[in-house]
C-alpha cells in the first residue's frame, strides 16, 4: 500500500459550516476534489473533516494493516513468553522454584535476567 502523508488539520482548506450551505454539496465536493479533504468549522473551531469515500476506505485499510501488524507482534511475544514459562509446568518445578527462593541471593553487582528454568 502506498505511503500516506496526512497533512495537519491547520494545513487543510477550512470553511465555516455556514458556507457549506452557501456552496451547496456540489461546491463542497469540488473543494474536496481539489484538495483531498476539507475542514468544516463552527465558530472558528474544527468540527468535521470531509473526505472522499475512497480516501476514507484507504485510511481504514491502513489502520487495519497497522492493527494486524500489532496483533502479530503481540501474538509472537505471547508465544515466546509461554515458551519460556512452560518449564514451570514440568514435574517438580514447584519444588525447584521453592529451593531457589529459599537460598540467599548474592548479586555482587550482577544482574540476573533471561535465565531459563
Amino acid at each position: 500500500m502506498a505511503a500516506t502523508i496526512l497533512k495537519p488539520m491547520d494545513d487543510l482548506p477550512h470553511t465555516p459550516a455556514s458556507d457549506v450551505k452557501k456552496l451547496g454539496w456540489r461546491g463542497v465536493m469540488q473543494v474536496v476534489a481539489r484538495n483531498g479533504r476539507m475542514v468544516v468549522t463552527n465558530h472558528n473551531k474544527p468540527e468535521a473533516v470531509i473526505l472522499p469515500v475512497e480516501e476514507y476506505n484507504r485510511l481504514l485499510a491502513l489502520l487495519r494493516e497497522a492493527g494486524e501488524k500489532d496483533r502479530l507482534l503481540l501474538e509472537d511475544l505471547r508465544r515466546r513468553f509461554d515458551e519460556r514459562l512452560a518449564c514451570l509446568d514440568a514435574p517438580g518445578a514447584g519444588d525447584t522454584l521453592r529451593g531457589i527462593l529459599r537460598k540467599p541471593l548474592k548479586l555482587e553487582g550482577r544482574v540476573i535476567a533471561g535465565e531459563t528454568c
